[in-house]
């Protein structure tokens, strides 16, 4: 196999530092920098010829910039004779917009796939997909790697009575990821079945199973204003649920979320790293952070030498 080097796109160092830091490598040298005109321009600075590219850049903060920064990127590695360009991207932008759901929707999930693979990436890593089937968008290799099994592992490790406790969904839609995690702590699931009049707001909503003292944990794969969530605690501790937790893959956590979170009644509001959190967490002591750093780093050591990732879907890496 040739040599492997991973770059940092701009979007989130720190994570892109844990992983290199886990297989023992230093980060290739890049220069992003923007012109006064605002277009993006990189400069990889060193070989990659015949090399395995590894480009970490997550679909957060500045997310067109990002974007167009990875496209570059992979692009620019790839037009340098490099082996094989993988795009390693925690948190896949655009992936809400994955279904015409009305009249002359786009599907822009789609069109971020096409230009992934334009630009010339060889393989996506990606977690949690907000619809797995965004993988058959593609025409080159996907692996959508879970936070699930280290959610599970945090949940027995900081809720102590979580054996007494209900695996929440706040919507229809993740009712397979919530029935997976219960089936694995032997707990009891239920779901919230809400209706909305338009995007980021909820219109009502109904539980479907009983949480009457019990640790309610609510499971999702991403907040972003955090609506559905916080109405969702609200809801549960009415019909009598004695704690509230929630677990996010993907805390964005935009507009009026962190006020929200802060006035609602969580014990505590976990997000993986997939998202750089530090700002958040000084403006919301509820928020806390699960690394998966270990998960991508295992996954880029399985694939560049060429072993299975399946083993990740059910186990954390030690």
């Amino acid at each position: 196999m040739p040599n492997i080097v991973i770059f940092s796109g701009s979007s989130h160092h720190d994570l892109s530092q844990k992983v290199a830091d886990r297989l023992g490598l230093e980060l290739g040298k890049v220069v992003t920098k923007k012109f006064s005109n605002q277009e993006t321009c990189v400069e990889i600075g060193e070989s990659v010829r015949g090399e395995d590219v590894y480009i970490v850049q997550s679909g957060c903060g500045e997310i067109n910039d990002n974007l167009m920064e990875l496209l570059i990127m992979i692009n620019a590695c790839k037009i340098a004779s490099s082996y094989r360009v993988t795009a390693v991207i925690p948190c896949f932008p655009y992936a809400r917009q994955d279904k015409k759901d009305k009249g002359r929707a786009p599907i822009s999930a789609k069109l971020v796939a096409n230009m992934l693979s334009v630009a010339g990436a060889d393989h996506i890593i990606t977690m949690d997909l907000h619809a797995s089937q965004i993988q058959g968008f593609f025409d080159i290799a996907v692996d959508n790697l879970y936070a699930e099994p280290a959610v599970i592992q945090w949940i027995k490790e900081n809720i102590p009575e979580w054996k007494n406790g209900i695996i929440v969904s706040p919507d229809a839609g993740g009712a397979k990821r919530v029935t997976s995690i219960a089936d694995r702590l032997n707990v009891e699931f239920a779901l919230i079945h809400k209706e909305r009049k338009k995007a980021n707001e909820v219109d009502r909503m109904v539980l479907v199973g009983d949480v009457k003292d019990r640790v309610a944990i609510l499971v999702d794969d991403m907040a972003d204003t955090c609506g559905t969530v916080c109405h969702a605690a609200d809801k549960l501790l009415s019909a009598g649920a004695t704690k509230v937790y929630a677990i996010l893959t993907h805390g964005i956590f935009s507009g009026p979320a962190i006020s929200r979170i802060n006035n609602a009644a969580f014990e505590a509001v976990v997000v993986t790293n997939t998202i750089p959190q530090e700002e958040k967490m000084k403006q919301c002591p509820k928020i806390q952070v699960i690394d998966i750093s270990m998960i991508l780093a295992e996954a880029i050591r399985r694939t560049h030498n060429g072993e299975s990732v399946s083993y990740l879907f059910s186990h954390v890496p030690l």
